[in-house]
């Protein structure tokens, strides 16, 4: 994948294009909802690599191009003419990215990277599930969107840096990288004091309370970061005597002393609805919320009031939402976002308005199969 200066481009190289196209269901009409809901704001040029005009067509978009992403296993576009090394010689500008499951060199840098295997490698999934159970995939590709958000970070310093420099460079970005990192605590505790990680459920190792509780008739998190905030719990659940009781005046008590005190306000919060306990718990300052399900995430009144719902018209399935941006700007308005492409969709788009081809070029190009434009009817 390009992404090209001035627009975000997919390049697609396969038959069927990205897998996840594929992914479903539930698709609408013949469109993976995995695909849409990943792919907005991009436009695709459909390139046969292998055909010695689409690797030119590669490297001349490289050369007008800031940003050059890739994901496939390493030395593979290398023997197609397309690694780093040939494409710093055409584009010494470039910012070239790799994003691989393992990185570029070691033991296994060659083996496929998936998501759920990277979490299971970076011990991920040793530290997520109930605490006597299996472990557990969490419930997104969180790995992969690590991944994605450190790749982002890296693509951004990389222009500075060559903003500052006038010289691109190599950015290796890779999902078992990028979960060992997010392991924080958990790998400070290992590294430092030898203390395995193990599963808490929806619990913490190292606060207490901070967790779910079951109520009369679902489950409200409550977390009590210091102490005053769970003397304020204790006031809130109208047990003031336990917030009294020397084995839980401070965090390192309630820890030694976890499974007696959750006990304790596991009872008291079983006792009163959801909706109750959110009534007392408003201005409290401790921090608390319920869980959602989708329905009730997208009808909560924080969500709708962050614009976390967009809409927009897919050329050949109509109108599809998607989750909105997390991030906002103070000085611009993010524009209308635009569906996913279909394959090859933009690919004569791109070649006239990146690469300046007359039409007679893109003519002989498209028929010689080494580019595919798709026509949307």
């Amino acid at each position: 994948m390009i992404l090209d200066s001035y627009k975000n481009v997919t390049f697609l190289f396969s038959g069927v294009g990205d897998d996840t196209r594929a992914w479903g269901p539930p698709f609408v009409g013949t469109e993976s909802i995995y695909f849409l809901s990943v792919n907005r704001n991009k436009k695709s040029i459909a390139v046969n690599m292998k055909n010695p005009k689409g690797a030119k067509i590669i490297r001349e978009l490289a050369a007008v191009s800031d940003v050059f992403v890739e994901n496939y296993v390493p030395g593979k576009l290398a023997e197609m003419g397309l690694g780093y090394e040939d494409i710093n010689k055409i584009a010494p500008h470039i910012v070239y990215c790799s994003i691989t499951g393992y990185g570029q060199t070691g033991p296994v840098f060659q083996r496929a990277g998936y998501d759920s295997v990277a979490a299971a490698v970076s011990g991920l999934m040793h530290i997520t599930g109930p605490e006597d159970g299996d472990p557990v995939r969490p419930g997104v590709a969180m790995t992969d969107l690590a991944t994605g958000l450190y790749t982002y970070g890296a693509i951004m310093a990389g222009l500075l840096q060559r903003y500052k420099t006038g010289k691109g460079l190599h950015i290796d970005c890779n999902l078992l990288s990028s979960q060992v990192a997010c392991l924080t605590h958990i790998a400070a505790n290992y590294l430092n004091c030898k203390m395995e990680g193990k599963r808490w459920g929806t619990a913490h190792g190292s606060i207490v309370p901070y967790q779910a509780f079951k109520t009369k008739d679902g489950y409200l998190v409550v977390g009590a970061g210091n102490d005053q905030q769970f003397v304020t719990v204790c006031k809130i659940l109208n047990l003031l005597e336990v917030s009294k009781d020397s084995r839980y005046k401070t965090n390192k008590l309630r820890v030694q002393n976890r499974k007696e005190l959750i006990e304790i306000l596991s009872t008291r919060f079983s006792e009163k609805m959801t909706t109750k306990w959110l009534e007392l718990f408003e201005g409290s300052g401790v921090p608390y919320g319920p869980i959602n399900s989708m329905q009730q995430v997208f009808s909560d009144p924080q969500v709708l009031h962050n614009g976390l719902i967009m809409e927009m018209d897919h050329p050949t399935v109509g109108k599809i939402a998607v989750p909105g941006p997390a991030v906002r700007y103070s000085e611009f308005n993010a524009s209308k976002p635009k569906p996913p492409p279909l394959i090859g969709q933009h690919t004569v788009e791109v070649l006239k308005g990146a690469l300046g081809y007359e039409d007679k070029a893109i003519e002989e190009l498209l028929g010689t199969g080494a580019v595919v434009q798709h026509e949307v009817k």
